[in-house]
């Protein structure tokens, strides 16, 4: 998980749809906002582009048509998150709330190997970042067999990007580069720490658990 800033104001149907019997909260300009805010990931996993897309609410409005409307209550989630989530996990970090340090409070690790699951520590001690990691651990690694499955495809795509990743890293430090290819480099690893790329979170604790490569690129996390 990363901040995600939401735009404002909220959309002027929500308000509308609020008051009718059968209302839809995915009306008007909903849909096409929240894919721009979250910048088409799954809030909760960051798989990039999922084929899947569910407007999820954060907290569960169980009939309660204010939280159904609510346009801050409204995210961009993949399905495999949201049917692990439901009304299960309504006390976690809010990753739209800039008081949630969500990829600083919880330490992320997957290490580059076949079959590794993926590791989540507690770095700040609160309920809601125990729920987060609770839920995160049934997401990335599963908890039911037709999740496991599901959490080891997610898994693949997230090694995939940590490689790519690495290999950037480790063609910024080879040794006779040219200047023009290593600022080409350093702009590629910017591009993979920002917001728009998949898994950001986990690339962030590679830079941090790094002396060297904070120096260099903490400017970027």
């Amino acid at each position: 998980m990363i901040y995600v800033k939401k735009s404002e104001p909220a959309p002027a149907c929500l308000e509308v749809e609020k008051q009718k019997k059968n209302g839809d909260y995915k009306c008007g300009d909903v849909l096409t906002r929240i894919h721009e805010d979250f910048r088409n990931k799954c809030y909760l996993c960051e798989n990039k582009a999922p084929t899947t897309i569910n407007v999820e609410h954060f907290q569960s409005h169980q009939g309660d048509k204010d939280l159904m409307f609510d346009w801050y209550n409204l995210f961009y989630c993949c399905a495999h998150c949201n049917n692990i989530k439901l009304a299960l996990y309504d006390y976690i970090l809010n990753c739209t709330d800039p008081n949630d340090r969500v990829d600083e409070w919880i330490h992320y690790e997957m290490k580059p190997f076949p079959h590794e699951k993926v590791k989540l520590k507690v770095l700040h001690d609160d309920e809601r970042v125990r729920n987060t990691i609770e839920l995160l651990l049934k997401i990335y690694n599963g908890h039911t067999i037709l999740k496991t499955i599901e959490a080891a495809n997610i898994r693949q795509k997230l090694l995939e990007e940590i490689r790519d990743f690495q290999d950037w890293l480790v063609k910024y430090y080879r040794e006779g580069l040219e200047e023009s290819d290593k600022k080409e480099i350093k702009r590629q690893i910017k591009l993979s720490l920002s917001p728009h790329s998949s898994f950001t979170a986990f690339k962030k604790w590679i830079i941090r658990e790094n002396e060297m490569l904070y120096k260099d690129f903490s400017e970027f996390i």
